[in-house]
């Protein structure tokens, strides 16, 4: 860490990402959620958002090997997701990390408003099984999905349920008291959130992620908030093709374990 520093400033950084349009970076370099680390020259650049690093700039600097492989206390013990619009990185990744960076495949969505129907993602939230009922993640709710592993990371970046509360926004699907799907700001950034979606094992393949995040995105539009995607694998993909967004392009990332 003696070559590093982290950022305060992030204006000295931002200029590496520019044109990027990954929303998790951008969290963090709009002063909202997540870290950044740098070069003393400022050249190179490596930001982190929960469990999401993002590496940008100069790849041949005397530190780029210390960027990509330095892991802050906070995601200790913990699998990463490491990726770079610049090619240039994937080299000094995997002689960083050896064997333990898997490469995988995730998929870009395009970051527009031209193509949501309002109308439709309204009638998806009226579509629920007998028993399940759409509502605000607030109150008990946050600590009741704090408490499960599947459901955590609805709220998982947020300091507290103050924090939460005050910049998060979330919709859960309940079957009488116990949320058994959801939808929920992973992060906030300038305009917008990045969207964390999941159903509960036993309550899969029913529709729920659908209404779930077709709810969110019309309190989201109520807001003026955009509601940022992007997609782990195909069926993510096209969950988000039925609620209106645009598939954009596959990119690289690594997985560090």
């Amino acid at each position: 860490m003696e070559s590093l520093y982290r950022v305060s400033d992030m204006s000295l950084i931002a200029p590496l990402f520019e044109g990027w349009p990954e929303n998790l970076a951008r969290s963090t370099l709009d002063g909202c959620m997540g870290e950044a680390y740098a070069n003393p020259a400022h050249t190179a650049a490596l930001v982190v958002n929960g469990d999401i690093a993002f590496l940008a700039g100069d790849a041949g600097c005397p530190e780029a090997e210390a960027l990509a492989g330095y892991r802050p206390p906070s995601l200790q013990g913990r699998m990463i997701l490491l990726s770079s619009r610049e090619a240039e990185w994937r080299p000094v990744i995997e002689r960083v990390w050896g064997e333990k960076a898997r490469k995988v495949e995730r998929h870009a969505i395009r970051k527009d408003m031209d193509h949501f129907d309002r109308e439709t993602l309204r009638r998806f939230t009226e579509t629920l099984p007998s028993g399940v009922r759409l509502t605000p993640l607030e109150g008990e709710l946050y600590h009741k999905v704090r408490a499960e592993e599947w459901s955590r990371d609805f709220v998982s970046q947020f300091r507290d349920e103050a924090d939460y509360r005050a910049r998060g926004l979330g919709v859960l699907a309940l079957y009488g008291d116990e949320p058994v799907a959801g939808a929920s700001s992973y992060v906030v950034f300038r305009g917008g959130i990045e969207i964390e979606i999941d159903t509960r094992k036993d309550w899969r393949r029913r529709g729920l992620a659908t209404a779930c995040g077709a709810a969110l995105m019309l309190r989201c539009f109520k807001r003026g908030l955009y509601p940022s995607w992007d997609a782990a694998n195909r069926e993510s993909v096209a969950l988000a093709e039925k609620l209106g967004y645009v598939y954009d392009r596959p990119y690289t990332t690594y997985e560090i374990d």
